[in-house]
């Protein structure tokens, strides 16, 4: 057993990280790990501050392996935001941190999980870190492409790109690790276009499979300019009800820890003195809230790219297997109603409603023009 068996068909990259745990001049102060969703950037990261920190370079069995991964270790600070952008307040304590030398470790590791979350003003922040550091220091990036990281950091981390993984590879893992039969397994990672985390959460989960099966049926459900809009708002719906779900027995908790250790907990009203705190809190709920469900309407649109993904083999006869191979008959039907040019149109649809939700836009009229330019055109 070592830190890296977890990670799934990105033998090139863990073996470049092999040679720097040992090579002084393989390593570097910066990395910057890229990679498609579900790719494994941010376990590959975790893996890499275990390799560093550990004797033997990663046994997975050391006291130093199984705090980096477990996220205890005193000199492995991560980083990872559950609102939609990594705000400035959370990185200066960063830069300053970097400045030290590692208390009980080999390394001292910052690892910035979504580091395309950070804007130009907190990147800046980051760049006099990233370019005086310390000796004992690493800083670890991750981020779905070198493109969505600002360019002055992006130069001065040294990138490994991580590839989507073959289904073959997650279906064995799905098996090995987690007992998964075969066939589910095979279905799920295929469903999940080789998503380690989301067809773990298909495979097990037979609530995740009954969501993304109504999803992908919206593409056939959509005959006119109502349906779409009917069809929008039930996806908006239930990723908010998701999200809902998700995050709000955490609120709770998190409202009723902050009241407790101010000393207000079961007061009727919140003294003033205490509203700032309060409000602080509740910003910072809404943030991951908003956070939530624009993932899950992001998800969803995967999916549905995955649906016209096959329509378009079915129509251009390729040769290569379909995704979604229980909705065969949805992606024939879809075909044979359309051409490969209105196929495309379409998945620029979602592609567009994708970049306008990252872009802010209200998800709701986001939806609602990609859902309408699903519609049959005649």
């Amino acid at each position: 057993m070592s830190v890296w068996d977890g990670l799934v068909g990105q033998e090139p990259a863990i073996a470049e990280l092999q040679r720097a745990v040992v090579d002084p001049g393989a390593m570097t102060h910066a990395w910057l790990f890229t990679g498609p969703p579900g790719s494994g950037r941010s376990n590959l990261a975790r893996a890499f501050a275990a390799a560093l920190q550990c004797e033997q370079g990663g046994c997975g069995t050391c006291h130093a392996c199984l705090t980096v991964l477990g996220g205890t270790h005193p000199d492995v600070t991560v980083v990872a935001t559950e609102g939609v952008n990594i705000l400035i307040d959370a990185v200066r304590p960063l830069v300053e941190l970097a400045q030290r030398s590692p208390s009980a470790g080999r390394w001292r590791v910052i690892l910035v999980e979504d580091a395309d979350r950070l804007v130009e003003k907190t990147s800046n922040v980051l760049l006099k870190a990233l370019e005086e550091p310390a000796p004992r220091t690493v800083w670890m990036l991750c981020a779905p492409s070198p493109q969505d990281v600002l360019v002055t950091l992006r130069s001065r981390s040294r990138a490994v790109a991580l590839r989507v993984p073959p289904v073959e590879a997650v279906v064995e893992l799905l098996v090995r690790r987690d007992g998964i039969d075969p066939a589910v397994a095979e279905a799920a990672a295929r469903a999940a276009q080789s998503h380690v985390g989301v067809a773990r959460r298909l495979a097990r989960d037979p609530e995740a499979r009954r969501r993304r099966n109504e999803v992908l049926q919206i593409a056939a459900r959509i005959r006119g300019v109502g349906d779409a809009v009917l069809a929008a708002g039930d996806l908006v719906a239930t990723a908010q009800a998701d999200a809902k779900a998700a995050t709000e027995e955490r609120d709770a908790s998190e409202r009723a820890a902050l009241l407790r250790s101010l000393g207000a907990e079961g007061a009727a009203t919140v003294p003033p003195a205490l509203r700032s705190q309060v409000r602080q809190l509740e910003d910072d709920q809404k943030r991951r809230a908003t956070r939530a469900q624009r993932d899950v309407l992001d998800r969803a649109m995967l999916d549905l790219l995955s649906l016209y993904r096959d329509v378009l083999v079915v129509q251009l006869g390729a040769d290569v297997p379909l995704v979604n191979v229980d909705h065969d008959e949805t992606a024939r039907a879809l075909a044979a109603s359309s051409t490969p040019e209105q196929t495309l149109r379409r998945m620029d649809a979602i592609g567009q409603a994708r970049t306008r939700l990252e872009g802010n836009v209200a998800p709701l009229l986001a939806v609602e023009a990609m859902a309408v330019a699903l519609r049959p055109q005649g």
